[in-house]
């Protein structure tokens, strides 16, 4: 029996790797698709129309995590040991994103005029569009092929949204030649909206079809905004600095900050990708504990650090070819890119020791780390940006990611300690009992 039981973990395992390679494939390709996307975005805008476009696009994404109230993940929470619930829980993350999405642009374009410089804020519904509403039923739609470990589908519905983008930025660059953030935001919206479509109708044709009951987003209001939140904290100190930037009307440096950023965010992909693949199974470990969920984490980091320590040294030395690919307007991108390097393997480490705590009902923990490093973000940018510009945001940013992933180590070893302390306790306890009996 125990042999077989080792064999049946290491098939599980072997799936558990199986599907990160899925996701890291995907990812991977369409980590491609969006680098051609970017070098030809930004020698179709040029540094300062792209920094008007990031300006927006960050703004809304501040909030757009809010939009499916965390319904995503009370469906893969819910429905990853319970296939008959899916109906249910499926039309509750159409209903409420799409209610709340449409919420948020209305309150968004009333609001940028007042946060954002005024060429940004004009993009904004357009932006809150493609972040609040399509964005997030795209994203949503992912964690639902999640919670059946089908991460094959979610990374090809990944790949052809990227895909599409690098096709009309290619054909937008042949007939324009150069392009507005207005022009370029029309283009993108109108492709996420195609991505969004084609993902709903992927869930629906493939798994079935949506009920919807309203008493489901009562009983799990309280629980979804939780991770909504949780999410929208790590969106906030990943963007603030870029919507700040735009406020103080810093557009070109905007721009070469927001490319060096982007170039860190495609360096986090292999991170994700462990991540997405393991968030199920750290939900259904997590059941029996905190101490099963970080084991499975811990294995996952010790192939992620050393992965992200090697891509932060290819980042430092291959700064200075960026500029020569997107365009010299984008010079200063090679000092930006120097200071950010070191931060997805920071990421690496608050993301895994993240999803564990997650995974083991510990996600209040984990918010209020996040709510703490978000405050860090904001006071050390409000002093920064107006002195230094991008490279404030640059310090802040490298800062705030080694912060929370230091609080999440933190955490998840103090907590581990905790349940093994209440244990022993209740064996104790237990032991007392009988021998009174």
């Amino acid at each position: 029996m125990k042999f077989v039981r080792e064999e049946w973990l290491k098939l599980r395992e072997s799936r558990l790797f199986r599907n990160a390679g899925w996701m890291l494939a995907g990812e991977g390709m369409g980590f491609f698709l969006q680098i051609v996307y970017f070098v030809i975005l930004a020698r179709l805008l040029g540094a300062a129309q792209f920094g008007i476009f990031v300006g927006a696009f960050s703004f809304t994404g501040i909030v757009a995590q809010y939009s499916s109230l965390g319904s995503g993940v009370v469906f893969i929470r819910y429905v990853s040991g319970d296939r008959a619930a899916f109906a249910a829980y499926w039309g509750n993350i159409l209903a409420v994103t799409t209610s709340v999405g449409a919420v948020l642009v209305v309150a968004l374009s009333f609001l940028a005029p007042h946060v954002l410089n005024p060429l940004s804020a004009a993009l904004v519904p357009l932006a809150g569009i493609a972040n609040c509403l399509c964005a997030q039923l795209t994203i949503e739609t992912g964690r639902v092929f999640q919670a059946f470990e089908q991460l094959h589908i979610t990374a090809v519905l990944n790949l052809l949204t990227s895909l599409m983008r690098a096709v009309i930025v290619t054909v937008m660059l042949v007939t324009m030649h150069h392009a507005s953030a207005w022009q370029w935001a029309i283009a993108s919206t109108s492709v996420s909206l195609i991505g969004a479509g084609i993902a709903v109708s992927n869930v629906t044709l493939r798994l079935g079809r949506p009920r919807f009951q309203a008493k489901l987003w009562r009983k799990h209001a309280l629980e979804g905004f939780g991770y909504a939140f949780a999410g929208s904290t790590t969106v906030f100190y990943n963007d603030i600095d870029k919507t700040m930037l735009s406020h103080y009307g810093m557009n070109l440096a905007n721009g070469i900050y927001a490319m060096a950023y982007r170039v860190i965010d495609f360096a986090t992909i292999p991170v994700s990708s462990m991540q997405a693949a393991a968030i199920s199974r750290l939900f259904q470990r997590g059941r029996t504990g905190l101490q099963s969920a970080s084991e499975l984490s811990m294995r996952l980091l010790k192939r992620a650090v050393p992965l992200t320590i090697a891509i932060a040294l290819a980042i430092f030395l291959a700064a200075p070819l960026v500029p020569r690919i997107v365009g010299q307007e984008f010079a200063e991108s090679t000092s930006a890119l120097r200071w950010l390097c070191l931060i997805p393997v920071f990421r690496s480490v608050q993301v895994l020791t993240g999803a564990a705590l997650t995974g083991a009902g510990y996600q209040s923990h984990r918010t209020t780390a996040q709510v703490i490093a978000a405050a860090l973000n904001f006071g050390l940018n409000l002093w920064w940006i107006p002195a230094y510009g991008w490279q404030g945001a640059a310090w802040s940013s490298l800062l705030t990611d080694g912060a929370i992933g230091a609080m999440n180590s933190a955490l998840l070893r103090v907590l581990i300690l905790k349940e093994r302390g209440a244990m022993r306790s209740s064996q104790l306890d237990a032991v007392g009992f009988a021998n009174r009996e």
